[in-house]
């Protein structure tokens, strides 16, 4: 308890980071509509951010290296209420997509540090218990965020602005906090090719799981839009599919854990085209029906990135899994980029059931591909334990530390 308390400061940062960066993307594409920006041009908002983001990735644990976590963490900071606050003074669809790259860029530093910090300070012992409160803060920042989106005004000074005191909040807890600052811990290396090597299914996992969050999460409100709901609707909307993700991580890892991963993924996929289907086939059923709609969305999908992330570590040895995680984010990072402008693009052109084709068609494609891996190689004997693996740096491999389980039964 005593260690959990220590990490209140990190805690709190985590929640305000989330609270920021998490409503900007609805927020964007709301103002965006507002402004009469093209769907396409709110498409690429959404990428710009996720490219920001991988830029950061990349770039965040050797700024740490050189002057230290709190100074990093202030820099980030710094670097996305910039971004937030720039948005009104200058209103244009291609300086905005620098803005969001600002914006991602933050959220990837700060979370590298915040998981370096942590990754320095917890034990084996306390290990399980401070991931577990951690990503319950990161899950409900996110959900909070959304819910946000009813009472932020679209194309509003004041929206921005309330989401730049939230960022400049988050540092305030981390770096007057009296915990010593930790020793910096080595960059990962970024090796692509490793999760290819070790599970071409678990890295076309990934790429599948960001064609449908970052979309979803990016896009989604244009969808919403589309079909007939207010700001306050898709608020909740974008809530739902949060809410869903969260539910469905104990039962499937519960699954992940007895049964073959490769069938999880695949069951998962062949969920995830249902459910689309369903949401298809629900757009004039009426608020509730899109909502439930969302939250069975959300179940089906927001699991297969920490079940094909432990599906890959079942390959991996013990002084491989830092870099394998940095690979698992590099191709979601891929994925992630790509999904929101081709998203728009498809509702622009085929209207907004277009959406969740697409994603129909990324889970096809990874039922076919799971069903051909099954056939190359049999299910480890040994594998490790499942994990939720929020998607926010490449230091989350160091935090969730991977253990092979012996003599797990294969069904």
């Amino acid at each position: 308890m005593r260690m959990l308390i220590s990490f209140a400061a990190l805690f709190l940062s985590v929640l305000l980071l989330q609270l920021s960066s998490g409503g900007v993307g609805p927020l964007d594409a709301l103002s965006g509509l507002e402004l009469e920006f093209t769907k396409n041009q709110i498409g690429i908002l959404g990428s710009a951010h996720f490219l920001g983001f991988f830029i950061g990735c990349w770039g965040a644990p050797r700024l740490m290296g050189s002057v230290g976590h709190s100074r990093a963490f202030a820099a980030f900071t710094a670097v996305g209420a910039i971004g937030l606050l720039g948005h009104m003074l200058i209103v244009d669809p291609m300086a905005w997509a620098a803005m969001r790259i600002m914006s991602g860029l933050c959220v990837a530093g700060c979370y590298t540090v915040i998981e370096a910090w942590l990754q320095a300070k917890v034990t084996n012992e306390t290990r399980g218990r401070t991931m577990g409160v951690y990503r319950v803060i990161d899950m409900s920042g996110s959900l909070l965020a959304q819910l946000m989106i009813g009472v932020l005004e679209p194309a509003s000074y004041v929206s921005y602005n309330l989401l730049a005191i939230l960022c400049c909040a988050a540092l305030l807890p981390l770096t007057l906090t009296r915990v010593a600052q930790p020793t910096t811990p080595d960059a990962p290396r970024l090796r692509p090719a490793l999760a290819l090597r070790r599970s071409p299914l678990a890295a076309a996992g990934v790429v599948v799981a960001a064609l449908s969050a970052a979309s979803f999460r990016m896009v989604g409100p244009v969808y919403g839009q589309e079909v007939g709901l207010n700001t306050g609707q898709i608020a909740w909307f974008l809530g739902a599919f949060v809410l869903g993700g969260a539910v469905a991580q104990y039962p499937v890892g519960w699954l992940a854990d007895k049964f073959d991963r490769r069938w999880v993924l695949i069951w998962l996929s062949v969920a995830a085209i249902l459910s689309a289907t369903l949401t298809i086939a629900a757009q004039g059923s009426g608020t509730t029906g899109v909502m439930l709609c969302a939250l069975i969305f959300g179940l089906t999908t927001f699991p297969i990135y920490s079940v094909a992330a432990a599906h890959a570590h079942d390959f991996a040895e013990a002084h491989e899994r830092v870099e394998l995680s940095a690979a698992l984010m590099f191709f979601y990072a891929l994925g992630a980029i790509a999904a929101p402008i081709m998203a728009s693009v498809l509702i622009e052109a085929y209207g907004p059931a277009a959406l969740f084709v697409m994603i129909s068609l990324g889970h096809l494609v990874l039922v076919l591909f799971g069903l051909l891996r099954m056939r190359a190689r049999p299910v480890p004997e040994d594998r490790t334990a499942y994990t939720y693996a929020p998607r926010t740096s490449f230091q989350i491999g160091r935090l969730t530390k991977y253990a092979r389980v012996r003599g797990k039964r294969r069904d």
